[in-house]
């Protein structure tokens, strides 16, 4: 369970705004239908009784709102006043949205959206650092419907990053400090609360568990994992354990990310890896990165809210350039729901260690995945990596888990350049089209965003 630091449940609001000296039969109309599809698509959308045809009627339908979202819409032409007013009453995203002219016929001009969506822009970009999203089109427009759909989804997922709790467990190994953030950094850029426990305090809690006390985590981890029943006894019983200890520190704490160190105290210290406890985090719906990836586990976060399902995590390792595929990859630490149903979400042991439990298997195949990466720059900015494919239904490629994406964009390409880019070697997998409301997060965020 994650913390709710929200007083107010979310609200995007949709500003109808014009003047009355335009063709307001046709501009009722637009009204209509556009009222129609945004209480299609959220019940989360305040929308006004009437068009809002004055600096007056704005006002009043904003007082003492504050939304997470603004859809403003040019019903008809309306001049600058009208946004200036909204970015000074409002300080959450924007969609500017702008109606196609109804009837072109020689006659009068009916609406005059564009013009006005050109003087809002204006005003926009003058007075506002991070864009604005943008959509053109008539309300009974798929691509209208798509775009706001995701705008509204992107906002609901920036409001609930200020909510997550999230866990540093254990430090990154040498090596894979493009894994490590700060405290403040995640604050103030995500809004996010990071806390850290050292690996070594959830092994001594996992110690301490009797035979009896994780026998219920065994069974349940049984109805998930196949084979696990043919690990040696110590082996599931420390698993078990170290499940327990997993998932009562994440429920404790209210913690849905989390990224954990793995090797090498896991197989050294404890003697039973942590592989297969991440797998099933994952499944509960708790983000889970191992190697102390803490922007790999928030970049699995997003990619899972975006998605509604968990998300693969892993390395890009093997490219082919006749499939145009790229193979991701990992030890063993995939949600076991992403399994295909033949065999299954098969137990196994680590390829480097030889210690098990650790998961075996290839990915379902998905019609849509995206791609997706929370970067750092040189300069200690941020970046979105956003890429869509398919994932094809291929079967284990490696020892541990992995998933083969056949990517919309030239493979080779796509590697060639994110290889010189500097781009870090950890990747979330989406299971879905989760491209446009990842990229209109960034833009929410005010990160720049680079599609593949």
């Amino acid at each position: 369970m994650e913390p709710e630091n929200r007083t107010k449940p979310f609200e995007a609001v949709y500003l109808p705004v014009g003047v009355p000296t335009f063709h307001l039969q046709s501009a009722q109309q637009e009204f209509e239908a556009s009222k129609a599809l945004l209480r299609d698509i959220s019940d989360a959308v305040a929308v006004p009784g009437e068009m809002l045809l004055s600096l007056d009627a704005l006002q009043s339908f904003l007082q003492g709102r504050t939304p997470d979202l603004v859809i403003f819409q040019n019903i008809t032409f309306a001049n600058a006043a009208y946004i200036s007013e909204v970015l000074a009453l409002c300080s959450c995203p924007v969609v500017l949205w702008t109606l196609r002219e109804p009837v072109i016929d020689g006659g009068r001009l009916r609406l005059n959206s564009l013009t006005g969506a050109y003087s809002a822009a204006n005003t926009l970009r003058a007075l506002r650092a991070e864009p604005f999203t943008y959509v053109f089109g008539a309300p009974g427009e798929e691509k209208v419907r798509q775009t706001l759909a995701a705008a509204i989804c992107a906002a609901q997922l920036k409001c609930r990053l200020r909510s997550l709790r999230m866990a540093a467990i254990g430090h990154t190994p040498e090596g894979f400090g493009f894994g490590r953030a700060l405290d403040n950094e995640l604050r103030g850029v995500f809004g996010v609360r990071l806390e850290s426990i050292e690996a070594r305090e959830l092994i001594d809690k996992a110690r301490s568990y009797t035979e009896a006390e994780t026998r219920e985590y065994l069974a349940l981890a049984e109805t998930r994992m196949l084979g696990l029943e043919k690990m040696p006894e110590q082996n599931r019983m420390d698993f078990a354990r170290l499940y327990r200890a997993y998932r009562e520190y994440a429920e404790e704490r209210g913690i849905g990310a989390l990224a954990s160190r793995c090797w090498p105290d896991f197989f050294t210290a404890f003697g039973t890896p942590v592989c297969a406890v991440l797998s099933i985090l994952n499944d509960l719906g708790i983000a889970a990165a191992c190697e102390g990836d803490l922007y790999g586990a928030l970049s699995m976060y997003l990619a899972m809210q975006a998605a509604g399902q968990p998300a693969f995590f892993g390395d890009p390792v093997s490219l082919d350039e006749a499939e145009n595929t790229l193979t991701f990859w990992h030890c063993g630490m995939a949600a076991c729901s992403l399994a295909q149903p033949e065999p299954g979400a098969c137990t196994g042991v680590h390829c480097n260690r030889k210690i098990g439990p650790t998961m075996e298997f290839g990915c379902r195949p998905a019609p849509a995945v995206t791609v997706f990466r929370i970067g750092k720059k040189p300069d200690g900015g941020f970046r979105f990596l956003v890429a869509r494919g398919q994932a094809l239904e291929k079967p284990r490629q490696f020892y541990g888990t992995s998933v083969v994406v056949k990517t919309q964009s030239p493979v080779r390409t796509f590697v060639e350049q994110t290889v010189r880019g500097g781009w870090e070697p950890h990747f979330a997998v989406a299971y879905g089209d989760a491209a446009r409301v990842l990229t209109i997060l960034g833009d929410m965020l005010n990160i720049e965003v680079q599609e593949y």
